[in-house]
């Protein structure tokens, strides 16, 4: 491959010693979807990868077909492999997608974060092979999802300070305007779509979604997703720049069985 990089696995991140739920879940997106790529013109699916997802199409040196890379966040990468064998195996499998994760910061994120993020961009892919909107449009409407994360992820954000607001637009890859009560965090998380994380001093947390292509290419189901990974992926910066401070436990849930071993912490609490 052009670069050497550390490829990590679901099930290294998930560090449970067994196969995870996630290597399962994902086995089945491979199942479920490799068909959708069988004859699939390579330079359509370079445009759909390009133009409409964001991400690049190159190959990471594992005798794969193709492969997919997408950014989530700088140094949080995913890739998406595919190899057609045939019927090779006489199993009637007649190819396979595999997921590989890579960056500096990736093995910070739980795979449930991760293993979403791949079911949200293979299903992108999926209704741009057949020409399909979005069924569900109601970005203006929170789900109770959505309330929910919003009320209980909004006091960690008390902790950012003036000083942070460089360092946070890098770490998500995001543009931040602040003013002396109000952080507005935009993100744009495939081309014209984005969502804009507000933190209001008085108000609380809120979230907006907007782009030209919002309602044409993603569901506001898989919106509020993208939204609450970039929440989570706040809440990390926050956590790992104020350790020495009493944060609330919701900020030590934010992060990969991994990275809570290697920090001694007992995972999903301080």
């Amino acid at each position: 491959m052009g670069e050497q990089r550390k490829l990590w696995k679901i099930g290294q991140i998930d560090a449970i010693g067994i196969r995870s739920p996630h290597e399962k879940e994902l086995q089945e997106f491979s199942n479920s979807k490799y068909p959708l790529f069988k004859d699939l013109a390579i330079d359509k699916m370079r445009d759909f990868v390009v133009n409409d997802i964001g991400g690049k199409m190159n190959n990471i040196g594992l005798g794969e077909d193709w492969t997919i890379t997408f950014e989530i966040f700088p140094q949080v990468n995913i890739h998406i492999s595919y190899s057609f064998f045939g019927d090779e195996f006489g199993d009637e499998m007649e190819a396979e997608l595999k997921y590989y994760f890579s960056g500096e910061r990736v093995h910070l994120i739980p795979g449930e974060d991760l293993v979403a993020f791949v079911d949200i961009l293979l299903d992108f892919i999926e209704r741009m092979i057949k020409n399909e909107e979005p069924f569900d449009k109601n970005f203006d409407v929170k789900s109770k999802m959505m309330e929910n994360v919003l009320t209980q992820r909004s006091e960690p954000f008390k902790f950012l300070k003036d000083e942070d607001q460089e360092k946070l637009s890098t770490f998500l890859g995001a543009k931040i305007q602040k003013t002396s009560d109000r952080w507005s965090i935009i993100r744009e998380v495939f081309p014209n779509i984005f969502t804009e994380i507000v933190w209001n001093t008085k108000e609380g947390l809120d979230i907006e979604f907007s782009g030209e292509n919002l309602a044409k290419k993603i569901s506001s189901v898989h919106a509020e997703f993208l939204g609450i990974f970039t929440i989570n992926q706040i809440l990390r910066y926050i956590t790992l720049n104020n350790l020495d401070k009493n944060l609330p436990d919701i900020c030590y849930t934010m992060f990969s069985r991994y990275f809570t071993k290697q920090k001694n912490w007992d995972h999903r609490k301080k």
